[in-house]
Order: structure tokens, then sequence, then C-alpha cells
């Protein structure tokens, strides 16, 4: 069996609350280990014998379940065979688990804050799981969305009137996708300006980090 259907057997085992899980990977022959490890390396892998032992997190830091797939999937193509076992798994704490409101609602009352001549802003989603980073990043593309800070924060621009960025009515349905998808996490408007009138520009420019956004 592959190492990734392992995997994916293993997760649906798992409860719908799990934030990570400890795995091990058996490998049959003795003299790939080195090179299932090294393969394994992003997920800091430790090593034990013939085994590979590496941790799967759905919540906080840590190698999320869609790239530990990506990983068994070299191992695979790399025709290296094992097997894949829990070791243990651990629940999130219940205060991570309670009710969120929805990015749409929470998008539309961090606008309700800004002043009434708002024309530009710097926003940053942090989503709630590493899980979600991947699909939130395709349900958010018309945002332009980029990775900054940690592994589960993503940028990006809103210009209410015109200029560079998205319209706030874009983002709002762009944050109802992510809702209508189980994703859950927060929004807070980092940078905002005021009646601003680009002249033969596509609008203002914040230097952030070093790096122009």
């Amino acid at each position: 069996m592959p190492l990734v259907d392992d995997f994916n057997g293993i997760e649906r085992e798992l409860p719908d609350d799990w934030a990570d899980a400890r795995l091990v990977l058996k490998v049959a022959d003795d003299g790939e280990c080195d090179r299932a490890a090294a393969l394994l390396g992003p997920a800091n892998p430790g090593r034990l014998g013939n085994s590979v032992l590496f941790t799967a997190a759905r919540r906080g830091p840590g190698l999320a379940p869609d790239a530990a797939r990506r990983l068994l999937r070299r191992l695979d193509d790399a025709q290296i065979r094992g097997r894949l076992w829990l070791v243990d798994a651990t629940e999130a704490p219940q205060e991570q688990l309670r009710e969120r409101p929805s990015l749409r609602r929470t998008w539309e009352t961090a606008l309700t804050r800004l002043p009434a001549d708002w024309s530009d802003l710097y926003g940053e989603v942090r989503l709630d799981s590493s899980d979600y980073v991947e699909r939130a990043a395709l349900f958010l593309s018309p945002l332009n969305p980029s990775r900054y800070g940690g592994v589960t924060d993503l940028r990006f621009r809103c210009a209410r009137r015109f200029g560079y960025g998205v319209a706030p009515e874009v983002a709002a349905r762009c944050f109802e996708r992510c809702d209508e998808e189980g994703i859950t996490g927060a929004i807070e408007v980092l940078r905002v300006l005021s009646d601003t009138d680009p002249v033969q520009t596509q609008g203002p420019v914040w230097y952030v980090g070093g790096r122009s956004v």
C-alpha cells in the first residue's frame, strides 16, 4: 500500500478536533532508512533503527497534513516501501475550539471601525490551522494574498474606490467562500490610508520589513 494511503487512512480515524499526530514509518529495507529520513527532512524526523518518526500538526506550528502527504508521495515515487503507524495524537484545547465569528462578519465588522473616508488598507488573515492554508489561498486568490510572518498568516491589500488592491465587496465574498468550507481564523487591518488620490500610479505603497507591499 502506498505510504500516502496509510496516512490518509490514519487521518480518517483521528478525532475531528485533533491537533497533532506522532507517526512512525517502519522502512522495509534497512538500507533505505537514510534516504527515507532525507526525503522527510522538512518534517524534522527522528531516527531509531529502521524507524523514522515525525509529527503532523493540524493546528499551530508543525508540518501540515497536506505537506505530510507531499513528502510521503516523494517516498512512494522513490519506491521506498514500508508501513506508517500512528504512535499517538493530541486534541486541540477547548479554548481553541470555541466558536469563531464567520470571516465575512469579522471583515465587515473591521470595515465599520475604519475612518469614513478610508481609501486603502493592508490587512492580514490569521488562519486557525495550518491545514487551512492551501484551501484558503485558493478561495482568497482574488485578494492576491502573500505569506508573511507565521505559517498561517496571509496578507492582502484592499482599495475602496480605485488603485491597487481588491474591492471590499470582492473580499467579503472571498471570506464567505472560506466560511462555506469551514475555514476559521481572524482578520486584522494592519494599516489604513484615507482619501488617497493616485496620480498616474496604481496607488500608495507601504514598506514592511524592507519590502514594498
